[in-house]
């Protein structure tokens, strides 16, 4: 994987928000939390205990959940599909607009409900949650012809101001083929690429002139009218995927291989197996959305094939290390194809891939300690220093003056030690995650760079107004805090008390 990763490298880096119109079965997935300690009186069956609302976990899943990923990658994503007239559609129009999508494409059909995936989740005797049983809520009937042809106008108009259309199809009467084959001629026409997640169904006509479709082995096998494809043989890998490209005229197949990573099949080019990371596989849902979001953000961003398959591998990846249906955002897929590409191997960084690492912090929730100094002749008093600015949040960066800058502010018999040898004893302290350095006079150009959460400066600044960088702090919403003095400890007094030790051994 590493030689995938490394070509997408350059391309990360000059990644753009993209333009996505989404198709398909928009849904809620509902989680009722609660205590499951006793049994019915009435039936041999487990009793679950809940507070109501305040228990229920509501999040969204189908198409919904691609439209969330897409928008995690920084797609401005269109919605179009149906709900029902009820307090779910709400529901689930209010969590697509929280996560930046526009749900305006999404028609009310008052004759059948919104999609409902209803899970119940017991706790027993305090252990870990379990869930006991699911309900689905949902009419798996043809929509209607009037609100097909509705979505089709909606879907056309749109069309015009997008870069790539996505299908998701579940198989809940969405995805009728008369709408499949109306949204593809759109795309068509318009020649933007149409991607589509098949259902798992034994007949792909509905999807006939897409430009790829993206099966997983078990939905490739139930079309092609194979039992499964327990194993990755390449041979049988190029037949099938040819198979189902030529016989639905489409210009690509995508075969998603779990742990095995993808096969590419596109006409006039080789067929290529496009590996992936080996994880250790925590909860696979919401990967094959995962899968169709990165891959149609990447191709808007101009990928060529073998590439967006190898991101949206690295995505999906990410996805399934994570419990439930979660958006991977973009900074962390990008730091985890640096990390594939051995950029990202210990702790010192420089400043691009420092701001590559952070974004993916930011994304995460963690709040980013920043602090600077020449700490040349590392003491107590550092060490001390840079654990309580480690105490302040959750990532500590300490930047470091370049030997040039500490000879401007030290004189021309500092450091002492060299800038690489400094970093590497930095790094080697463990309440310290990230190092890197600056060649600039002041951290003005770091602070901009790295927009921590929290500036730490030691003890020698009396008010925040003295810092140097104070009034670049403010302008960025950074928050300084000053450190305790330490009395006893300085660089400067331990370098003279060695050079007159030194000069009194020469002289005796």
């Amino acid at each position: 994987m590493s030689g995938n990763a490394e070509a997408l490298v350059p391309l990360l880096a000059g990644w753009k928000p993209f333009d996505l119109l989404l198709v398909g079965d928009f849904m809620l997935d509902q989680a009722q939390h609660g205590s499951a300690d006793r049994l019915s009186p009435d039936a041999p069956v487990p009793v679950l205990l809940s507070r109501g609302a305040q228990d229920l976990q509501q999040t969204a899943g189908g198409s919904s959940n691609v439209a969330l990923c897409a928008a995690a990658l920084g797609g401005r994503v269109k919605c179009f599909g149906i709900t029902g007239a009820d307090a779910e559609g709400a529901t689930l129009r209010s969590l697509l607009q929280e996560g930046g999508c526009d749900a305006s494409g999404l028609i009310e059909d008052a004759s059948r409900p919104t999609t409902v995936k209803r899970s119940i989740v017991g706790l027993a005797q305090h252990r870990h949650p379990q869930k006991m049983f699911r309900v689905d809520v949902e009419s798996r009937d043809p929509i209607d012809a009037a609100v097909e042809a509705r979505l089709l106008q909606a879907i056309e108009r749109a069309a015009a101001t997008t870069q790539v259309i996505c299908i998701e199809d579940y198989a809940k009467g969405v995805c009728t083929p008369s709408l499949c084959q109306g949204v593809i001629a759109i795309g068509r026409k318009l020649g933007k690429p149409v991607l589509v997640d098949p259902a798992a169904i034994t007949d792909y006509t509905r999807y006939t002139g897409a430009t790829t479709i993206t099966p997983n082995r078990t939905e490739a096998a139930l079309a092609s009218g194979r039992k499964s494809l327990p194993d990755v043989d390449h041979a049988e890998m190029r037949t099938l995927a040819r198979s189902l490209r030529e016989r639905f005229k489409l210009d690509t197949v995508v075969l998603t291989l779990d742990r095995h990573g993808s096969y590419l099949e596109r006409a006039g080019m080789e067929p290529v197996h496009v590996p992936t990371v080996a994880r250790r596989v925590y909860d696979v849902t919401g990967a094959g959305d995962m899968v169709l979001a990165a891959l149609a953000a990447a191709l808007a961003n101009h990928f060529p094939w073998p590439e967006a398959v190898a991101f949206a591998n690295v995505a999906a990846g990410l996805e399934v290390e994570v419990f439930g249906a979660q958006p991977i955002p973009f900074a962390q897929v990008r730091r985890q194809v640096l990390a594939q590409a051995g950029h990202m191997a210990g702790k010192i960084r420089d400043r691009a891939s420092l701001q590559v690492e952070l974004e993916a912090r930011r994304a995460a929730g963690q709040r980013i300690v920043l602090t600077n100094g020449c700490f040349d002749v590392l003491h107590a008093g550092h060490v001390t220093s840079l654990r309580q600015a480690r105490e302040q949040g959750d990532v500590l960066v300490v930047a470091l003056n370049s030997d040039d800058s500490v000879r401007r502010l030290k004189g021309d018999d500092r450091p002492v030690f060299p800038l690489e040898q400094r970093m590497e004893v930095m790094a080697a302290l463990e309440c310290v995650d990230l190092v890197t350095w600056f060649e600039e006079r002041t951290a003005h150009e770091v602070i901009r760079a790295t927009h921590p959460t929290i500036y730490v400066k030691g003890g020698d600044y009396a008010r925040p107004e003295d810092v140097t960088e104070f009034a670049l702090l403010q302008e960025l919403g950074v928050e300084l805090r000053l450190l305790g003095h330490i009395p006893g400890v300085s660089t400067t007094a331990a370098i003279h008390r060695m050079r007159s030790r030194e000069t009194g051994i020469l002289g005796g």
